[in-house]
């Protein structure tokens, strides 16, 4: 395994799971069967301080332009609150990873999730208007091939609307499972680049694990009994798997259990609840099989050696609660072909098959954040933390876990630098603005690198920024809170008031990017998003 050994341009793959926690992974200390991912992180390399943007559309918008969420555009989520930092789509001075590939030779390929391209109501799907200016399809934003979802969630067996290229999906076979289609039809595209021996930059967006709980039922039988033990037990095995791997620098004592999370000896429901989590851990370990089959068909076309893959997650664990009035609401309650879906977290309904639409809920949530606090929408480590898995024989040897602190941001300055690819200044008459991220290659290949900025977080109010081993952070309308990241990452020893200088240059450093970036005042932006969404309060 030699360093840029080929002179042939590597492909790229970028891995993106939705709503996957830091623990739910076999090499991050899971129960739940990753065997492919786990082999990748294996005979590659593993980033244990990688870091997200707490949410969905915010994350997705920073991985493709290599800007902060404000700066490209969605620094909430699809929603128009008015301003340019959160116009809930990819601005027009950004330019996406397929943009800037493509404009070097490459074929850009995306199967999945798009969702950063303005908001959708999923029960209003006649009056989407795809493809405008506020709502561009990737094919859009640089993509030559797209096939799977525009908005932010689907069923997984009876998509409500998806697209192959420009054109609207609406036939769907009777084993149709959404995870399984966009690994088939990804690998059909990288098929057609094989063929005329151009490199390709795949963007392989999962939704799983995210909500609706659907899973094929072979797959739910592989966890059976695995979960009867409850959250109490599987958190805190995953953490002592985690010690005894040596995951982290340090052996952190674990977060407690999560305040609005009772006992599991409380529990009243325990075979329903049992039965969420088993039908999650099948979400991804069929994510997982499809990604091992992605490796072979690699090996077989011979790209797999001149391939860089990177996997992680979105966010961390979600710990919204499907309620029938709540999220449930939104979205279609038949499947495509008039079967009545019984919609929302119901003990009397065990989850899995095609007509339920449920979550797994805080307590579970809790489970793969372990040993982190708080969840998705937060920006604690237990909302933005993400093990990024890197692999590419031909670019680096395998190595142990790295802990420098990276960032989603930082993906698309690696990439241009993986492949030699020139950052675009301009594009379609309007000027990009300067990158943001720094390259992780010189990580990948075990040289010295340290960060050169500080990493910023904002969602909802809840805000963050971490320079070196301090992280100042708060949750909306609360208190700043300070973490010595290097002796505390689950952050359970607030020393905020004991190191005023440090604390002060954090809250400097915050206030100058949230200025520049065009961060606004939660408490004003709120009412204007209830309005948008017609809701009374925020859920989740």
């Amino acid at each position: 395994m030699q360093e840029n050994a080929s002179s042939v341009k590597p492909n790229v793959i970028l891995i993106l799971a939705d709503d996957l926690g830091f623990a739910d992974l076999g090499c991050t200390g899971s129960e739940i069967k990753t065997h492919n991912i786990d082999r990748l992180a294996a005979d590659g390399v593993l980033l244990t301080s990688m870091y997200n943007c707490a949410r969905c559309c915010p994350t997705r918008a920073s991985l493709l332009t290599g800007l902060y969420p404000h700066n490209a555009g969605v620094g909430h989520m699809g929603a128009n609150l008015g301003t340019p930092a959160y116009q809930g789509f990819l601005r027009n001075d950004s330019a996406t990873i397929a943009e800037h590939l493509r404009a070097d030779g490459y074929r850009t390929l995306m199967s999945g999730k798009w969702h950063v391209a303005g908001d959708f109501m999923a029960r209003e799907v006649d009056s989407w208007r795809v493809g405008e200016v506020d709502h561009p399809t990737p094919r859009q934003r640089g993509f030559d091939r797209f096939y799977g979802i525009v908005d932010g969630v689907t069923h997984f067996f009876s998509p409500h609307y998806m697209l192959e290229d420009d054109d609207r999906v609406v036939v769907f076979p009777d084993d149709f499972y959404f995870t399984d289609a966009i690994t088939d039809k990804a690998i059909g595209m990288i098929e057609e680049s094989v063929t005329d021996e151009s490199p390709f930059f795949l963007y392989l967006a999962h939704t799983a694990p995210h909500w609706p709980l659907h899973a094929h039922p072979e797959d739910i039988a592989r966890y059976e009994g695995v979960y009867n033990k409850g959250w109490d037990a599987t958190r805190t095995a995953r953490h002592e798997e985690m010690n005894s791997m040596g995951l982290f620098q340090s052996n952190w004592q674990i977060s407690p259990r999560d305040e609005d999370v009772q006992p599991w000896a409380d529990e009243k429901n325990t075979d329903w609840e049992a039965r969420k989590m088993a039908t999650y851990a099948a979400m991804v370990d069929r994510m997982d099989q499809t990604i091992g089959k992605l490796v072979s068909e690699l090996k077989r076309l011979n790209q797999f050696d001149n391939t860089l893959i990177m996997f992680l997650s979105d966010n961390g664990g979600c710990a919204e609660f499907m309620a029938e009035d709540g999220w449930a609401k939104f979205f279609p309650d038949i499947t495509h072909d008039g079967r009545k879906i019984q919609m929302g977290n119901r003990p009397e309904i065990m989850p899995g098959d095609e007509l339920t639409y449920q979550s797994y809920d805080k307590p579970w949530a809790n489970v793969s954040n372990a040993p982190f606090r708080l969840f998705k929408h937060y920006v604690h480590e237990g909302g933005i933390s993400t093990p990024l898995v890197a692999h590419w024989p031909n670019g680096f040897a395998a190595r142990s876990a790295v802990h420098e602190p990276c960032h989603v941001v930082d993906i698309l300055a690696t990439i241009l630098e993986v492949t030699g690819t020139p950052y675009l200044r301009e594009l379609g008459g309007h000027e990009i603005q300067p990158l943001q991220g720094e390259s992780l290659f010189d990580v990948f290949r075990g040289k010295n690198w340290q960060r050169q900025q500080p990493i910023f977080w904002e969602h909802e109010g809840n805000c963050a920024v971490r320079i070196g081993n301090f992280k100042l952070v708060r949750k909306f309308n609360c208190d700043w809170e300070l973490y010595d990241m290097e002796v505390d990452r689950t952050e359970l020893n607030n020393l905020s008031g004991t190191n005023t200088p440090m604390e002060n240059e954090l809250l400097k450093e915050y206030g100058g990017w949230a200025a520049k970036s065009g961060v606004k005042d939660w408490n004003k932006l709120l009412p204007v998003l209830l309005k948008a969404w017609e809701l009374d309060s925020p859920e989740g």
